[in-house]
């Protein structure tokens, strides 16, 4: 049965409500070792709790976050694919699991990369911000955070989207932030006005907002990728343009000289 006017825009919303929330339902399953330590270091922060157990707790979660949180959201993001190229009738726990399987081994690595990274520049930047004279390479360092941040939403785009090397999948989401920085905004300023409303209702990061990330990184992703694909057809037609006027004139100048 198709529904018509308000009934069938009430139904279609009622059916993205459901895809949004299932989703993100599945990613905080698969990533509830990491979602468990973290909550427990916001609890043990509410507390009296020592200097060690806070490090303790850092180090568990950068452990679990490459074989659990960077799986899950890959199998997020391959879902979140299939519905920003059209294919919104997808059933959903299949492709989420299928995405968790096939990308298990590059997320893994790139987490464990992108992990390694993000420890090392935020001590950095923690460092440089405690010191008087340094505290403008402190300031660069937490730019340069963001853009790591920027370029970990089209790393998870990549690798669901195209079948490459792990090497060249982080070179190229790394060097997608640089080039499109129009986009790096966007996605900045998308993810954080949804972290800014889990802020205020913290419940919706277990139903929606996650999933919501996902589908907006993978929407400005895909608009670049739209772009350099016809930027890439047109100069791969006006080469074929130049090649058959160049064989055109070497066909009048042979006549000529017969």
């Amino acid at each position: 049965m198709e529904f018509r006017g308000a009934m069938g825009g009430l139904y279609k919303l009622t059916e993205w409500v459901t895809r949004i929330a299932y989703s993100n339902i599945l990613w905080v399953i698969c990533s509830s070792p990491f979602l468990f330590m973290l909550l427990l270091k916001f609890l043990l922060y509410q507390t009296d709790a020592t200097a060690n157990d806070q490090l303790l707790l850092n180090w568990a979660m950068g452990i679990l976050a490459p074989f659990t949180l960077f799986p899950a959201i890959s199998a997020l993001f391959a879902t979140v694919r299939k519905w920003i190229m059209g294919d919104t009738d997808v059933p959903i726990f299949r492709t989420f699991f299928k995405g968790y399987k096939d990308n298990y081994k590059q997320s893994m690595i790139g987490g464990i990369f992108y992990t390694l990274l993000f420890v090392i520049m935020f001590v950095d930047y923690k460092v440089y911000m405690t010191m008087d004279n340094l505290q403008l390479v402190g300031g660069v360092m937490l730019v340069l955070l963001i853009m790591l941040f920027v370029s970990l939403f089209n790393f998870f785009s990549m690798v669901v989207h195209y079948h490459m090397s792990i090497f060249l999948i982080i070179k190229n989401a790394i060097l997608l932030t640089l080039i499109r920085p129009m986009k790096m905004v966007a996605t900045v300023a998308g993810c954080g006005l949804l972290l800014y409303i889990t802020s205020l209702y913290p419940v919706l990061i277990i139903f929606f907002i996650i999933t919501l990330m996902a589908m907006w990184s993978f929407f400005n992703f895909y608009g670049s990728f739209l772009k350099m694909q016809e930027k890439a057809e047109r100069l791969r037609l006006l080469e074929e343009e130049k090649a058959l006027a160049d064989s055109s004139s070497l066909e009048e100048t042979a006549s000529t000289k017969n």
